[in-house]
Protein backbone atom coordinates (compact mmCIF):
# COMPACT_ATOMS: atom_id res chain seq x y z
CA UNK A 1 0.00 0.00 0.00
CA UNK A 2 2.59 2.53 0.93
CA UNK A 3 4.24 1.40 -2.13
CA UNK A 4 1.29 2.13 -4.25
CA UNK A 5 0.41 5.28 -2.37
CA UNK A 6 3.58 7.41 -2.27
CA UNK A 7 3.39 8.11 -6.42
CA UNK A 8 -0.36 8.88 -5.84
CA UNK A 9 1.18 11.50 -2.73
CA UNK A 10 4.00 12.41 -4.95
CA UNK A 11 1.59 12.89 -7.83
CA UNK A 12 -0.88 14.71 -5.87
CA UNK A 13 2.24 16.81 -4.27
CA UNK A 14 3.22 17.62 -7.70
CA UNK A 15 -0.42 18.80 -8.39
CA UNK A 16 -0.36 21.03 -5.20
CA UNK A 17 2.95 23.01 -5.89
CA UNK A 18 1.68 23.48 -9.85
CA UNK A 19 -1.40 24.96 -8.36
CA UNK A 20 0.52 26.66 -6.11
CA UNK A 21 2.98 28.19 -8.58
CA UNK A 22 0.09 28.93 -11.45
CA UNK A 23 -1.80 30.62 -8.44
CA UNK A 24 1.22 32.46 -7.45
CA UNK A 25 2.05 33.57 -10.68
CA UNK A 26 -1.99 34.41 -11.19
CA UNK A 27 -1.74 36.34 -8.22
CA UNK A 28 0.91 37.95 -9.63
CA UNK A 29 -0.25 38.70 -12.75
CA UNK A 30 -3.08 40.06 -10.87
CA UNK A 31 -1.45 41.77 -8.29
CA UNK A 32 0.84 43.37 -11.41
CA UNK A 33 -2.50 44.66 -12.67
CA UNK A 34 -3.57 45.63 -9.47
CA UNK A 35 0.22 47.30 -9.74
CA UNK A 36 -0.73 48.13 -13.47
CA UNK A 37 -3.41 49.84 -11.69
CA UNK A 38 -1.68 52.39 -10.31
CA UNK A 39 1.07 51.73 -12.37
CA UNK A 40 -0.91 52.54 -15.24
CA UNK A 41 -2.31 55.43 -13.78
CA UNK A 42 1.20 56.25 -12.93
CA UNK A 43 2.06 56.21 -16.47
CA UNK A 44 -1.06 57.52 -17.32
CA UNK A 45 -0.66 60.35 -15.12
CA UNK A 46 1.82 61.84 -17.42
CA UNK A 47 0.25 61.02 -20.07
CA UNK A 48 -3.01 62.55 -19.19
CA UNK A 49 -0.67 65.49 -17.74
CA UNK A 50 0.62 65.95 -21.29
CA UNK A 51 -2.55 65.82 -22.56
CA UNK A 52 -4.26 68.04 -20.62
CA UNK A 53 -0.97 70.70 -20.94
CA UNK A 54 0.05 69.23 -24.60
CA UNK A 55 0.46 72.73 -25.25
CA UNK A 56 2.97 75.30 -26.21
CA UNK A 57 3.28 78.91 -26.00
CA UNK A 58 1.81 79.80 -29.61
CA UNK A 59 -1.74 77.91 -27.71
CA UNK A 60 -1.09 80.46 -24.90
CA UNK A 61 -0.42 83.18 -26.81
CA UNK A 62 -3.56 82.70 -29.38
CA UNK A 63 -5.52 82.40 -26.21
CA UNK A 64 -4.56 85.11 -24.56
CA UNK A 65 -4.75 87.32 -27.61
CA UNK A 66 -7.53 86.24 -29.11
CA UNK A 67 -9.80 86.74 -26.14
CA UNK A 68 -9.32 90.19 -25.98
CA UNK A 69 -9.44 90.10 -29.29
CA UNK A 70 -13.09 88.46 -29.35
CA UNK A 71 -14.45 90.85 -26.55
CA UNK A 72 -13.74 93.95 -28.22
CA UNK A 73 -16.10 92.36 -31.32
CA UNK A 74 -18.87 91.75 -28.52
CA UNK A 75 -18.37 95.19 -28.15
CA UNK A 76 -18.87 96.78 -31.42
CA UNK A 77 -21.68 93.53 -32.49
CA UNK A 78 -24.02 95.04 -29.06
CA UNK A 79 -23.83 98.43 -30.79
CA UNK A 80 -25.58 97.54 -33.18
CA UNK A 81 -28.78 96.24 -31.54
CA UNK A 82 -29.78 100.27 -30.87
CA UNK A 83 -27.91 101.80 -33.41
CA UNK A 84 -27.67 99.67 -36.97
CA UNK A 85 -30.83 100.29 -39.26
CA UNK A 86 -29.88 97.13 -41.60
CA UNK A 87 -31.90 94.51 -39.86
CA UNK A 88 -29.27 91.94 -42.14
CA UNK A 89 -26.73 93.93 -39.95
CA UNK A 90 -28.38 93.15 -37.09
CA UNK A 91 -28.89 89.78 -37.67
CA UNK A 92 -24.92 89.56 -38.01
CA UNK A 93 -23.98 90.80 -35.02
CA UNK A 94 -26.45 88.83 -33.00
CA UNK A 95 -25.17 85.65 -35.20
CA UNK A 96 -20.67 87.46 -33.67
CA UNK A 97 -22.12 87.22 -30.34
CA UNK A 98 -23.29 83.65 -30.36
CA UNK A 99 -20.30 82.34 -31.46
CA UNK A 100 -17.83 84.45 -29.83
CA UNK A 101 -18.85 84.28 -26.55
CA UNK A 102 -19.04 80.92 -25.83
CA UNK A 103 -15.38 80.93 -27.15
CA UNK A 104 -14.09 83.47 -24.76
CA UNK A 105 -15.66 80.96 -22.38
CA UNK A 106 -13.63 78.24 -23.73
CA UNK A 107 -10.31 80.21 -24.14
CA UNK A 108 -10.33 81.49 -20.72
CA UNK A 109 -11.12 77.74 -19.08
CA UNK A 110 -7.58 76.46 -21.03
CA UNK A 111 -5.72 79.32 -19.96
CA UNK A 112 -6.40 78.56 -15.90
CA UNK A 113 -6.01 75.41 -16.85
CA UNK A 114 -2.91 76.08 -17.72
CA UNK A 115 -1.76 78.23 -14.61
CA UNK A 116 -1.43 81.33 -17.29
CA UNK A 117 -2.87 84.47 -16.92
CA UNK A 118 -6.30 85.25 -18.40
CA UNK A 119 -6.85 88.63 -20.21
CA UNK A 120 -9.39 90.90 -18.16
CA UNK A 121 -12.28 92.21 -19.75
CA UNK A 122 -12.55 95.92 -19.91
CA UNK A 123 -8.59 96.23 -20.22
CA UNK A 124 -6.82 98.20 -23.11
CA UNK A 125 -7.56 96.04 -26.56
CA UNK A 126 -6.15 99.05 -28.92
CA UNK A 127 -2.88 97.40 -29.90
CA UNK A 128 -1.10 98.68 -27.05
CA UNK A 129 1.04 97.33 -24.62
CA UNK A 130 0.04 93.84 -23.75
CA UNK A 131 -1.65 93.77 -27.06
CA UNK A 132 1.41 94.55 -29.71
CA UNK A 133 0.99 92.02 -32.71
CA UNK A 134 -3.35 91.78 -32.13
CA UNK A 135 -4.10 92.22 -35.49
CA UNK A 136 -7.52 94.04 -36.65
CA UNK A 137 -7.55 95.51 -32.86
CA UNK A 138 -9.86 98.75 -33.17
CA UNK A 139 -8.46 101.90 -31.56
CA UNK A 140 -9.71 104.10 -28.45
CA UNK A 141 -10.71 106.55 -31.42
CA UNK A 142 -12.44 103.98 -33.52
CA UNK A 143 -14.50 102.70 -30.68
CA UNK A 144 -15.55 106.04 -29.51
CA UNK A 145 -16.39 107.17 -33.49
CA UNK A 146 -18.41 103.64 -33.64
CA UNK A 147 -20.52 104.52 -30.27
CA UNK A 148 -21.18 108.26 -31.56
CA UNK A 149 -22.53 106.53 -34.92
CA UNK A 150 -26.27 105.94 -35.85
CA UNK A 151 -28.73 104.53 -38.56
CA UNK A 152 -26.57 103.96 -41.82
CA UNK A 153 -23.76 105.61 -40.73
CA UNK A 154 -23.14 102.71 -38.06
CA UNK A 155 -24.14 100.25 -40.44
CA UNK A 156 -20.51 101.08 -42.68
CA UNK A 157 -18.61 102.00 -39.75
CA UNK A 158 -19.44 98.84 -38.27
CA UNK A 159 -19.29 96.64 -41.23
CA UNK A 160 -16.16 98.62 -41.97
CA UNK A 161 -14.46 98.16 -39.02
CA UNK A 162 -14.98 94.70 -38.74
CA UNK A 163 -14.16 93.33 -41.90
CA UNK A 164 -11.02 94.54 -40.45
CA UNK A 165 -11.60 92.85 -37.09
CA UNK A 166 -11.99 89.52 -38.60
CA UNK A 167 -9.24 89.44 -41.26
CA UNK A 168 -7.28 89.98 -37.93
CA UNK A 169 -8.76 87.10 -36.14
CA UNK A 170 -8.60 85.01 -39.18
CA UNK A 171 -4.95 85.70 -39.29
CA UNK A 172 -4.31 84.90 -35.56
CA UNK A 173 -5.95 81.71 -36.04
CA UNK A 174 -4.23 80.73 -39.23
CA UNK A 175 -0.56 81.30 -37.44
CA UNK A 176 -2.48 78.91 -34.85
CA UNK A 177 -3.10 76.11 -37.12
CA UNK A 178 0.20 76.07 -38.25
CA UNK A 179 2.11 76.83 -34.97
CA UNK A 180 0.23 75.26 -32.57
CA UNK A 181 0.19 72.11 -30.76
CA UNK A 182 -3.10 72.09 -28.19
CA UNK A 183 -5.76 70.07 -30.29
CA UNK A 184 -8.98 71.84 -29.36
CA UNK A 185 -6.90 75.35 -29.94
CA UNK A 186 -6.11 74.39 -33.12
CA UNK A 187 -9.62 73.37 -34.07
CA UNK A 188 -11.21 76.68 -32.50
CA UNK A 189 -9.09 78.10 -34.75
CA UNK A 190 -10.24 76.49 -37.97
CA UNK A 191 -13.43 77.32 -37.26
CA UNK A 192 -12.68 81.05 -36.53
CA UNK A 193 -11.05 80.99 -39.95
CA UNK A 194 -13.97 79.44 -41.39
CA UNK A 195 -16.76 81.43 -39.64
CA UNK A 196 -14.93 84.58 -39.78
CA UNK A 197 -14.01 84.18 -44.06
CA UNK A 198 -17.34 83.67 -44.84
CA UNK A 199 -18.29 86.90 -42.43
CA UNK A 200 -16.51 88.77 -43.85
CA UNK A 201 -17.90 88.18 -47.72
CA UNK A 202 -20.84 88.62 -46.09
CA UNK A 203 -19.56 92.17 -44.94
CA UNK A 204 -18.03 93.23 -47.82
CA UNK A 205 -21.27 92.31 -50.00
CA UNK A 206 -23.20 94.55 -47.08
CA UNK A 207 -20.87 97.42 -48.05
CA UNK A 208 -21.38 96.84 -51.84
CA UNK A 209 -17.24 96.23 -52.51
Amino acid sequence: MTIRTSPRRAALAAVTVTAAVVLAACGGNSDSGGHAGPGHDASATPGASAGAGRHNARDVAFAQSMIPHHQQALEMAKLAADRASSDRVKDLAARIEKAQDPEIRTMTGWLKGWGEQVPMAGMDHSGGSGHAGMSGMMSDDDMAALRKADGKDFDTKFLTMMVEHHQGAVDMAGAERSEGAYGPAKAMAGDIVTGQTAEIKEMKELLGS
